[in-house]
């Protein structure tokens, strides 16, 4: 562990957080480590001597110095009380001091805020937090599950990032409830746009676990434990990132790197002694007082004009601006067209440059490299398009299986339905091979449809004429009527469709080949009734439910 001078008896320990999309370290906390006693055992004492603010301030600023070392520019996540943040304005002048010894911007640094929350009247901890992110600090809320986080200060302050607590993820996977609750918490998160971080993840049906339920972000003793140096070596398994949800496009802030800056002002000698100290840096940004990009240097660029026998003699304390290119900006959210449209504009010579990301106030954020974010994009897109159907464009065998198994991960009840086209050859016999892909084309429409209109429902075309869904319990009803119900004719042809549904539940089906064994004998039934039908049965039940379509509402096939 590392020990800095400003908190006698304190060493640090450096534990990366990980993206579980693209497998890589996106940051790294740096977790206090008293000689004796833990650091809450230090917070304790030093809040029964008045001096709660002055430590915890101490130790904040002595892990940004701490986290600092050559070669090593990965973000840093910091642990700040609430109680602590609330006095934001107050705080700058220490962290502009450790900032500035430690050679970063504040824009590497992600606050983490750890309860209490309740002891903080919440309009200060709202005024204290907006003067930091102002400032350009991220903010993140720790401990969420475990501490007193209101809820309601999500919405008068949208985090950067919430980390859901260790205890409650100790449950995963073998507790139902405690699955739901981290599902719960998750879901929540995602639908107003927040990142989500799983921490104390011990073992890989965790980290399966929570790549399934879409969670971004892990960190735990599994995938690295706290380490005496900050580390951007680690990788998550293959495995675990292959079980994300099917949508596994990167999002820009996963493959931020860390911008090297200076001021506007900066002098052509400033900008090469930081890019000799900096190797693996392809640029340099240039920012204004407002930490908004200025100007961009690109290294080879630079080195090349200042590169020769007396040039960074003659030129070193001239203004860097002359040298300098217009920096391509691009919003964090941005949209893969977005990002694909940015790369066929830029010149020829300029498509391996760094891009420079910035926030909602137009601060820099870090930068991508455009070449390396278009191959990712486009690699994924070859990825998806091949994992879909070509007649219906909808998800193949292989994400249905994801969707299934991570239903199965979170421990509540849902349905798998599997339907197909009774008498599909005698179409393709009678009236020709494009009149079945019609049709095809058409069932695989109003199953996108339903699946549209139905939040819980996912929906796959697993070969031929057979499809699967995935729907909570209250959905597959409405599913049978749109896909059941109608008369399907294709050219001139009447058409029936069989529907077998199995209710799914944590005890009875614990894999994908559960659930397919148990579905079996049901296709088997709904194929035995005559015209369109749907079956419905439950593991253990000899009862199986079997109903007709009722063949109201004709749609022909064209």
């Amino acid at each position: 562990m590392r020990c800095v001078a400003g908190v006698p008896g304190v060493s640090f320990a450096f534990q990366p957080l990980l993206s579980t999309r693209t497998g890589h370290a996106v940051a790294v906390e740096a977790l206090a480590r008293p000689h004796s006693g833990t650091v809450y055992d230090l917070l304790i004492e030093a809040g029964q001597q008045g001096q709660l603010t002055s430590a915890d301030v101490a130790l904040a600023t002595s892990a940004m110095l701490a986290g600092t070392e050559p070669g090593h520019r990965l973000p840093l996540h910091i642990n700040l009380l609430a109680s602590t943040a609330a006095r934001g304005e107050q705080l700058m002048r220490y962290f502009d001091a450790a900032l500035t010894q430690a050679g970063r911007s504040p824009d590497e640094i992600t606050l983490e805020i750890t309860p209490p929350f309740c002891r903080v009247p919440r309009p200060d901890l709202v005024h204290g937090l907006e003067a930091l992110r102002r400032q350009g600090f991220r903010i993140a809320f720790d401990a969420v599950g475990q501490g007193d986080l209101p809820l309601t200060l999500l919405m008068d302050l949208r985090p950067d990032l919430i980390k859901i607590d260790p205890r409650l993820l100790a449950g995963v996977p073998g507790d139902a409830v405690a699955t739901a609750l981290v599902e719960s918490v998750a879901g929540l998160a995602m639908r107003m746009g927040l990142h989500v971080a799983a921490v104390g993840v011990e073992n890989p049906d965790q980290l399966t676990t929570v790549c399934r339920l879409g969670i971004r972000f892990a960190q735990g003793n599994l995938i690295a434990a706290p380490a005496a140096h900050p580390t951007s070596s680690v990788r998550l398994p293959a495995e675990a990132i292959a079980a994300t949800d099917p949508d596994p496009t990167p999002v820009l802030t996963e493959l931020l790197r860390t911008a090297l800056t200076l001021p506007e002002s900066a002098t052509i000698e400033q900008v090469r002694d930081v890019l000799v100290r900096n190797k693996e840096a392809g640029s340099v940004v240039l920012l204004d007082q407002d930490y908004r990009p200025r100007a961009m240097v690109d290294r080879n660029r630079f080195l090349l004009a200042v590169g020769g026998p007396h040039g960074h003699i003659q030129h070193a304390k001239r203004p860097v601006l002359r040298q300098a290119d217009p920096p391509r900006l691009v919003r964090g959210d941005a949209s893969a067209l977005e990002l694909l449209e940015l790369f066929g504009t830029a010149d020829r010579d300029r498509t391996g440059d760094d891009v420079v990301v910035v926030d909602d106030a137009g601060r820099c954020a870090g930068v991508v490299r455009l070449a390396e974010m278009v191959r990712v994009v486009a690699a994924t897109k070859v990825e998806r398009a091949a994992a879909v159907n070509p007649i219906t464009g909808l998800p193949g065998s292989d994400q249905m299986v994801k969707e299934i198994e991570r239903r199965i991960a979170r421990g509540t009840m849902f349905v798998v339905a599997w339907l197909d086209v009774d008498s599909f050859r005698t179409v393709n016999d009678t009236v020709g091979l494009a009149a079945g892909d019609e049709l095809i084309r058409a069932i695989g429409g109003a199953l996108a449809e339903a699946a549209a209109g139905m939040p819980g429902i996912r929906v796959g075309h697993v070969g031929g004429d057979n499809f699967l869904a995935v729907t909570d319990l209250d959905e597959i009803a409405a599913l049978a009527e749109q896909l059941v119900d109608p008369l399907w004719t294709v050219a001139g042809i009447s058409v029936s469709v069989s529907l077998a549904a199995l209710v799914c539940t944590a005890d009875a089906v614990r894999s994908y080949r559960d659930a397919a064994r148990l579905l079996a004998p049901l296709k088997k039934q709904a194929k035995a009734v005559p015209g369109s039908s749907w079956v419905l049965g439950r593991p253990g039940s000899d009862r199986v439910e079997v109903l007709r379509g009722r063949a109201r509402v004709p749609r022909a096939v064209s």
